[in-house]
């Protein structure tokens, strides 16, 4: 069996659970969202968030179900739904709780967002 790296995880459906480990391995930028599938702040927020990754194509987006007992949530503090965070090679350089709007979403993104490699 071959061993998947972290970008075969982002490029999966998430059905598999991405360690803090693999993301601190992940090259260039990254946005990791944090929220429920059944959150209604989330789904609020949908339309906001993808509307200003639509805008920067290049930038690597995943989506993480976040709840009880997920390490990946925990690793990164997350208390409220949606979540943004902001990683450039692992590291984080910027988070947004709970956007309200497009214009913070963008805030958020410029805080470190460059295209990732190859993309």
């Amino acid at each position: 069996m071959s061993r998947r790296t972290a970008a075969d995880l982002v490029r999966s459906s998430m059905s598999e659970e991405l360690t803090p480990e693999a993301v601190a391995a992940l090259p260039g930028a990254t946005v990791l969202e944090f929220g429920a599938s059944w959150c209604g702040i989330c789904a609020g927020a949908r339309p906001s968030i993808d509307r200003a990754l639509a805008e920067r194509p290049g930038l690597r987006h995943v989506w993480v179900e976040d709840g009880p007992g997920k390490r990946l949530g925990r690793s990164f503090r997350i208390k409220l739904w949606p979540t943004l965070v902001v990683l450039r090679d692992g590291r984080e350089v910027a988070r947004l709780v709970r956007p309200r709007d497009v214009d913070a979403v963008r805030a958020a993104l410029d805080g470190g967002a460059q295209p990732s490699p190859g993309a």
